[in-house]
């Protein structure tokens, strides 16, 4: 059985994403649940849900990180350049400065 791929988990939207990693985190415990009680045939069912599940969560923290920086963001690149280069000439302005004592 091949691993999931990570487009699949970029399709989802994030009500999807949110339920589909419950999911597989009680899929988790169940096959922890089958391996104490030695009813647990195909082993490699943990390496492929913890597959997924580090994928979902990365589309989440992907998400997290995109909402985060559109939030700060300049909404123009003028305004990004323009704030560029008052902080520039602020520092050369405390450069020419004597210190005064």
């Amino acid at each position: 059985m091949p691993f999931p791929k990570i487009e699949d988990a970029r399709k989802l939207n994030d009500e999807e994403l949110a339920s589909e990693i419950i999911s597989v985190k009680r899929e988790l415990f169940d096959l922890r649940f089958q391996k104490a009680t030695g009813n647990l045939e195909k082993t490699h069912q943990f390496k492929h849900n913890r597959h997924r599940l580090a994928q979902l969560m990365t589309v989440e923290r992907e998400r997290q990180l995109a909402e985060l920086k559109g939030v700060t963001k300049p909404a123009t690149a003028e305004a990004e350049s323009e704030s560029t280069e008052q902080a520039e000439s602020e520092a050369s302005q405390t450069e020419t400065q004597p210190e005064q004592e």
